[in-house]
């Protein structure tokens, strides 16, 4: 019985052991990879093989951000002066180049602005004519009813005159009959 529970133990440690491992063993492990990374990047000797006239200088607009390429120059005791000239030159040309594309940009959409502004003073000249044929139309219904109001008035007047005289006012069956009795 003593050497099962000697046996449990022993288990017990290495799953302990393992599962410890499991656990903080990647950390560890990338922080080791860092400071050795740390350790030989801050070396005087460059280990690596820098070949710079491999990065394209101007064909992805983010190459001008890439770090790699400064430390690649960086490390490369063989830069001339023409190299870093020549890399001078085309970046100012890269820069120009998108300057006259920003200006052209520019003179595009101001060009889309005046058109825009034009049609706008258009439209408003338009609609300021609409609206003045409809308050002509608007007057000239309200002089038309003025007419109208006035003229039923002397229409009244003048049957009333005639009513005084006389006059009786004929009805469409009266003409019809009339018109039979002529007829016959």
């Amino acid at each position: 019985m003593a050497t099962t529970a000697v046996v449990v133990k022993v288990a017990l440690g290495v799953i302990a052991v393992c599962i410890g491992t499991y656990i903080i063993g990647p950390p560890l492990y990338w922080h080791f990879k860092e400071v050795l990374a740390a350790v030989s990047h801050s070396s005087a000797s460059c280990s690596c093989v820098c070949d710079c006239s491999s990065h394209p200088l101007l064909s992805i607009p983010s190459a001008l951000s890439n770090a790699s390429f400064g430390d690649c120059a960086k490390h490369d005791p063989e830069v001339s002066e023409d190299a870093e000239k020549n890399f001078a030159e085309l970046l100012t040309e890269e820069l120009k180049m998108r300057e006259a594309e920003s200006l052209e940009s520019q003179q595009r959409a101001d060009m889309a602005l005046l058109e825009a502004k034009k049609m706008t003073s258009q439209y408003q000249k338009e609609a300021d004519k609409c609206n003045s044929g409809m308050e002509t139309c608007e007057e000239a219904r309200e002089k038309a009813e003025t007419a109208l109001a006035a003229q039923k008035r002397l229409t009244e007047t003048w049957e009333q005159r005639a009513r005084r005289k006389g006059w009786k006012e004929v009805t469409k069956s009266q003409v019809q009959s009339q018109g039979n009795v002529q007829a016959v």
